[in-house]
């Protein structure tokens, strides 16, 4: 009866280490870091204007046209990038935006799309805390 429990344990050891070692994890995006990723981030502000930065780690020649617009529809900013391993700054001048949505369509020559939103929240926090001196 022992031999035939110690069997069971050993096979279920052996059956979760292979599970565990031939599974693949699931990316949320797909697992798309490695040829032809695609980066827009929010890296701060110029005198009181947002700054967002653009990058393309294509390893192949392509050319990318990047759009942004409000949420009307309204073209604020269209330009065309050639080359890999693009990185562009982008500048936004706060009083043209105003509180609308925008949206950012990055389109490469080759035929992929990326689409990203861009939100603004304004919000006053004030901050007040006690200290204990003696």
């Amino acid at each position: 009866m022992k031999t035939e429990s110690r069997n069971y344990g050993k096979l279920a050891i052996v059956a979760l280490a292979f599970t565990l070692a031939f599974s693949a994890p699931a990316f949320a995006n797909d697992g798309d870091k490695g040829e032809n990723a695609t980066e827009l981030k929010f890296i701060g502000n110029m005198e009181n204007q947002p700054v967002f930065e653009l990058s393309l780690a294509n390893k192949e020649e392509d050319e990318y046209t990047v759009i942004f617009r409000d949420e009307y529809g309204n073209v604020l900013y269209n330009d065309k990038f050639k080359g890999t391993g693009i990185t562009r700054k982008f500048l936004l001048k706060s009083e043209d935006l105003g509180d609308t949505a925008l949206s950012v369509v990055v389109r490469s020559k080759k035929g992929t799309t990326e689409v990203y939103s861009i939100n603004r929240n304004h919000t006053y926090v004030q901050e007040t805390t006690i200290n204990k001196v003696k």
